[in-house]
């Protein structure tokens, strides 16, 4: 008996189209079946989204005997489809929506009534995710001891669990650098950054790619109520209360974290994003799943670094970020990877900034002279790096000021140097019209996360492998470029006239 090559067989985006043609024809011309308004969206969505590329990406986890696969093109469409139109039901309801309406099976690629099982989907997804874990930390763990959970306030943070650790490790990197490190996720992003963000890029959704604005933000991912375990051993039904043996984890990635805005604790992951700033569409371009307990902070070291060493389609440029990320470790960072920080002060942080004689510089980095008068900033001077301030009254100050402080007939001037203090004199003042202009897109971060989160219902996966948390991450991230795809395109596409041409 001879060998069959049973990979994938590569089906063109073209082929999907004419098939989708065909089956609207023959299922939807005899007036059985009827398109209704809502339908011309999605269809659009699916007709102009060109996955094809997924054969070839995974075609090396496909064995060369056995039974010809599903194509994987239409697994993943199907996917996202199921994201796009019931993302709050599983893999097995969705199966059963394939069974029941022909639309979203002809959408998917399939033909009414051949429909992939419950088990073909997870067998794509662990072909998807590659040849890693399903989990980054192993089941079998001690279980943590109980802390004393702290009420906090609505708004407020919890602080750092190892305050300075995000000093140490950016000093370490900034020492020692750091190596790409292999992430179980990588495969992922690598889809993700040649098919979709680059067609973003492609379309001018993404912004200049020569000076990208980019912002990061952490948001709570709620995965369970509460950690669940069971025990490796037998003490228990052998009379043993007090066991000190490792336990079995479901969720073995999860911790317990405090949720500001619905001001409570939970379980699950701190999903940390970084989203396309000049983007009008507010276009996700990387996520990090942390732990729940881990810091915004923290979250955004990692995060950042491994952004910068995958991300190859643009330069970065500034990075926009809240005022949790207010540390002076964090503008050195960000200094030595070339890019402009944009981030809020921590009025928690706050403090005066001493300096030489009798020029003070206030918590907002502004000096003020010795009447207690904020100096009004004259120009940044690039080759020196330095900012350039002059007197409140300026050329008029012996006339207006009563204790003037020069004879200069220009008035008292005064500079500040980025590199005595980067945090306080940053490029681009805080004070200034470009920093605000610019500094208003950060919430484009926190628009992104809310249509993951409630557009896109991303809590409402059952999940319990870190695995499946970022193929559904992913895909959702997918369809929010779909989404801005659609956008841009619907008004000089009109598909229900070549629909219907078809039909006719």
């Amino acid at each position: 008996m001879g060998c069959f090559f049973m990979k994938p067989i590569f089906v063109t985006h073209e082929l999907y189209q004419d098939f989708i043609l065909n089956q609207l024809n023959k299922y939807y011309s005899n007036g059985i079946l009827t398109l209704v308004s809502k339908d011309w969206p999605i269809i659009t969505k699916l007709w102009i989204s060109d996955f094809s590329c997924i054969t070839t990406f995974i075609s090396d986890t496909y064995s060369i005997k056995g039974p010809l696969p599903r194509d994987p093109a239409s697994m993943l469409r199907s996917y996202l489809l199921f994201l796009l139109t019931n993302p709050t039901i599983g893999i097995t309801k969705w199966v059963d929506e394939l069974h029941r309406v022909p639309l979203y099976a002809i959408l998917s690629g399939f033909e009414p009534g051949d429909i992939p099982g419950v088990g073909t989907f997870y067998d794509f997804f662990n072909r998807l995710w590659g040849f890693g874990p399903d989990n980054i930390k192993p089941k079998l763990k001690r279980k943590r001891k109980k802390f004393k959970k702290k009420k906090l306030k609505k708004g407020e943070k919890l602080p750092p669990k190892n305050p300075g650790i995000v000093g140490r490790f950016i000093k370490r990197f900034l020492n020692r650098g750091a190596k790409k490190k292999y992430l179980p996720a990588d495969r992922l992003f690598e889809f993700f950054q040649s098919q979709i963000l680059d067609a973003s890029a492609d379309l001018g959704l993404l912004g200049n790619l020569n000076s990208l604005s980019v912002a990061g933000d952490g948001t709570p991912l709620v995965t369970a109520s509460f950690p669940r375990s069971k025990p490796s051993c037998k003490c228990y039904a052998q009379g043993v209360t007090q066991c000190n043996h490792p336990r079995l984890f479901s969720q073995p990635d999860c911790d317990s974290g405090w949720d500001s805005s619905r001001e409570k604790y939970y379980n699950g992951y701190s999903l940390y994003m970084v989203s396309a700033c000049d983007s009008k569409y507010d276009l996700p371009l990387y996520p990090r799943l942390q732990p729940a307990s881990r810091h915004d902070s923290v979250s955004f070291v990692t995060g950042s670094i491994e952004f910068a060493q995958r991300f190859t389609l643009g330069t970065i440029n500034r990075f926009l970020l809240d005022a949790a990320h207010d540390a002076e470790v964090i503008y050195e960072l960000l200094e030595h990877q070339g890019i402009e920080p944009f981030i809020d002060l921590n009025p928690r942080t706050k403090k005066n900034y001493s300096s030489e004689g009798d020029i003070k510089i206030s918590a907002e980095g502004i000096p003020t002279c010795s009447i207690g008068k904020e100096m009004k900033p004259n120009g940044y001077d690039k080759s020196q790096n330095r900012q350039k301030w002059r007197c409140y009254y300026g050329p008029n100050a012996k006339t207006f000021c009563k204790k003037p402080c020069s004879n200069a007939k220009y008035g008292r001037t005064f500079h500040t140097f980025s590199k005595d203090n980067l945090r306080l004199f940053p490029k681009t003042l805080r004070s200034s019209e470009k920093w605000k202009l610019v500094y208003k897109r950060r919430t484009s971060i926190e628009r992104s996360n809310k249509r993951e989160k409630v557009d896109y219902h991303l809590e409402s996966g059952r999940h319990r492998s870190t695995k499946m948390w970022y193929i559904r991450v992913y895909c959702i991230m997918m369809c929010q470029h779909i989404d801005a795809w659609y956008s841009v395109k619907k008004d000089s596409l009109n598909l229900s006239k070549i629909i219907f041409n078809q039909v006719a």
